[in-house]
């Protein structure tokens, strides 16, 4: 039992590790995660070494580590088999074609939402979200359709976790109002961002919930402000809570994407 405790221990933090220079948009050199992870020097060594050697981290000549290609192979073949991405390729085409922007797939994970997919806007002005990045749950459309989908307990223990930056002035700070944000999108079925993670942009998704397949997340169709009012997003909601029904019908029959 000991050992099953360190070794979970220290895998634990070689995943923290790859999680922590995964997320820097530069590589990150030594004395960085050294503070960063609160680990002792030499621990923190053997674990690059490890990671290193793996191929699960790269080292560039100033000796800064960035992900390493090996990443990219396990990313790749995870996307590939998702079959939740499979099952909801062609609702999300079909949204896409109907609204003409951008259309976004996420997981709930935490107190983060994972983006499985993406399809890029036909206009001009188009998103810079990537799939495989993350975003919080508390100022994204898909983030706070998923949360209106948890049980109070759930919620509540999801709330205790969150850590709230205020990324433009629109962001909620405050639990109290994101509450009643969660409770209003459980009853319409749809969650809104207003430029609430991202000045300028804006979203309208629903969520896509399936217990037995333990998936939480949702489908979303995301605009510039400029040309995106409420009134718009309020047009688009009914198709993408369609989008989301269909996906999770399909999921539970079991279906796939040749259909």
């Amino acid at each position: 039992m000991a050992q099953e405790k360190q070794d979970t221990g220290t895998l634990g933090k070689a995943v923290q590790l790859i999680d922590l220079v995964s997320r820097c948009d530069e590589p990150v050199r030594f004395t960085d995660l050294l503070k960063m992870t609160g680990q002792p020097r030499g621990s923190l060594h053997r674990q690059l070494r490890h990671l290193l050697a793996e191929g699960l981290l790269d080292q560039n000549k100033d000796g800064a580590f960035s992900p390493g290609l090996r990443l990219l192979a396990f990313a790749s073949r995870a996307w590939a088999r998702s079959s939740v991405r499979q099952l909801a390729e062609r609702h999300m085409l079909a949204l896409h074609e109907a609204t003409g922007e951008t259309v976004h797939l996420g997981m709930l994970r935490g107190t983060e939402i994972i983006y499985l997919d993406k399809l890029e806007s036909k206009q001009a002005v188009r998103m810079h979200s990537q799939v495989g990045n993350t975003s919080p749950v508390y100022c994204t459309g898909i983030g706070k359709a998923a949360l209106s989908c948890l049980s109070e307990s759930e919620l509540h223990s999801r709330l205790d976790q969150l850590m709230i930056n205020k990324f433009t002035p629109h962001t909620l700070v405050d639990k109290s109002s994101l509450k009643r944000q969660l409770e209003a999108a459980k009853q319409e079925g749809c969650a809104f961002d207003l430029e609430e993670h991202q000045v300028g942009i804006r979203c309208v998704a629903a969520p896509i919930h399936v217990p037995d397949q333990d998936f939480l997340g949702g489908i979303s169709v995301t605009a510039p402000a400029f040309r995106t009012d409420l009134e718009q997003l309020s047009l688009w909601a009914p198709a993408v809570k369609e989008a989301a029904q269909d996906i999770v019908a399909d999921i539970l029959s079991g279906l796939g994407p040749s259909r």
